[in-house]
């Protein structure tokens, strides 16, 4: 078994979508992103890339590749997914999304149902959770948006 972690943030502006964990939610601010921004699900990259020792998705998926411009972030993990898929499997992940707004808690179900279907596991292999940070830092002052993930692969050999 190996274990990854992943981290990622964005400035969140008005007029772009947002969507956490490949769900969109209704809110007024978007993060600010060269693809979807979906942080949630760039942490679950991070973490999976990190796990199987490739790097991380600026190192597959860079910013300053028009490629990716506006790319669809459930794609990108099914891309990972690919990639890492004739050696490991994912065996569980846990993902935290940090931000004071918005509130993430009536979407969480329809998340885990998302990842769970993009990696290919059961639903109780996924958990997500929010959390705020009090109106400290800079997800408290709602500038920005952040998410941890964790990951087990277990090896297919």
């Amino acid at each position: 078994m190996r274990i990854g972690h992943g981290y990622d943030v964005h400035r969140m502006v008005p007029g772009r979508k947002c969507i956490l964990c490949g769900v969109e939610i209704p809110y007024e601010y978007g993060p600010d992103a060269h693809s979807d921004g979906d942080v949630a699900l760039h942490a679950l990259m991070d973490a999976v890339l990190g796990a199987a020792g490739l790097g991380d998705i600026g190192r597959w998926f860079p910013d300053n590749d028009d490629r990716w411009k506006g790319a669809d972030s459930a794609e990108l993990l099914r891309e990972v997914c690919r990639m890492t898929g004739d050696r490991y499997v994912v065996g569980n992940c846990d993902i935290t999304i940090v931000a004071q707004k918005p509130k993430i808690g009536p979407y969480v179900e329809e998340m885990r149902r998302e990842i769970a279907v993009i990696l290919g596991i059961p639903g109780d292999a996924v958990n997500v959770k929010a959390t705020t940070e009090e109106g400290l830092g800079f997800t408290g002052r709602r500038e920005g948006i952040a998410a941890h993930a964790v990951v087990l692969l277990e090896d297919r050999t």
